[in-house]
């Protein structure tokens, strides 16, 4: 049986029932809604996930593809294009695991052939059937995010009659997916997917409750980084959501959460330590 909160696989340990563990947000497209473009070339994308670990980040994720709301897909050809010279260039040398943010089966076996350790799938693994097989075989912890729709037309009036209710059928029947196709439970975190397909209220709701994903026993990855629901209750753009953010990942993590998918690495870092600490103190 499984420790409850723990990820092994593929060379990867997090014991997320000790600490809060930070995944760094790379972007290698020129789209993405925070930040795209800024990373796009091999060299700023490496000098940028190297400066990330030295911040704190516990995890790379990488991705070759915007999943903006409103955004067009690639072609499986022009992700590897983007992903494969930056993971090659930064395996070696990186002191963290590379995940490899992707919604496509062949794009994760060559990202994980080059040195990446971790899938990062906005799908749950449905949008590629392949991708089970792929993650099973290479013995890789994954993430697995509730999302409706696509990127594309996510939030086009998304409705819920139970936000939470569905988010946690849904992340269920995939864990039990997952299972079936021979990944085991100490390798799946899952992800109630803040800003995909959701209202405001709905990402606030998620924050709140993130306990009820709990008996799963799988560590909980959120990731509000300078969302629009940030922007929405601030009346900020994108390059003005720190505070709110910061917010959202101290709460989210007294809340529950385990992990934390942010762009501002540094100051994320320590808003996740001082949480912790303030959570984990003992009466001396």
């Amino acid at each position: 049986m499984s420790t409850p909160f723990v990820v092994e696989g593929n060379g990867v340990r997090l014991d997320c029932a000790q600490r809060t563990h930070i995944m760094g947000i790379l972007n290698v497209t020129p789209d993405s809604f925070s930040d795209g473009g800024a990373f796009y070339p091999v060299e700023a994308a490496v000098a940028h996930a190297l400066r990330m670990a030295d911040e704190g980040a516990d995890i790379i994720d990488i991705g070759g593809e915007s999943t903006r709301p409103g955004s067009d897909g690639v072609s499986e050809e022009e992700e590897l294009r983007r992903v494969l010279p930056v993971i090659t260039r930064l395996a070696p040398r990186l002191p963290v695991p590379l995940s490899i943010d992707t919604r496509k089966a062949e794009v994760a076996r060559q990202a994980l052939a080059a040195g990446a350790r971790i899938v990062n799938d906005v799908s749950a693994m449905t949008a590629d059937p392949e991708m089970l097989r792929v993650v099973a075989e290479a013995g890789a912890p994954v993430v697995l995010m509730h999302a409706i729709g696509t990127p594309k037309d996510m939030q086009r009036n998304p409705f819920y009659r139970d936000t939470l209710g569905e988010i946690v059928d849904f992340l269920n029947t995939r864990l039990e997916a997952a299972r079936q196709a021979g990944i085991p439970t100490s390798r799946i975190m899952l992800d109630p997917g803040i800003g995909f397909g959701k209202r405001v209220s709905d990402n606030l709701l998620i924050l709140k409750s993130l306990r009820t994903l709990h008996p799963s026993g799988c560590p909980i990855l959120i990731g509000p980084s300078r969302k629009s629901f940030i922007g929405r209750v601030l009346d900020t753009p994108e390059t003005e959501r720190l505070e709110g953010t910061a917010a959202a990942v101290a709460l989210g993590i007294a809340g529950g959460a385990h992990i934390v998918r942010v762009h501002d690495v540094r100051a994320m870092t320590r808003v996740a330590r001082m949480t912790d600490a303030i959570l984990r103190v003992q009466q001396e």
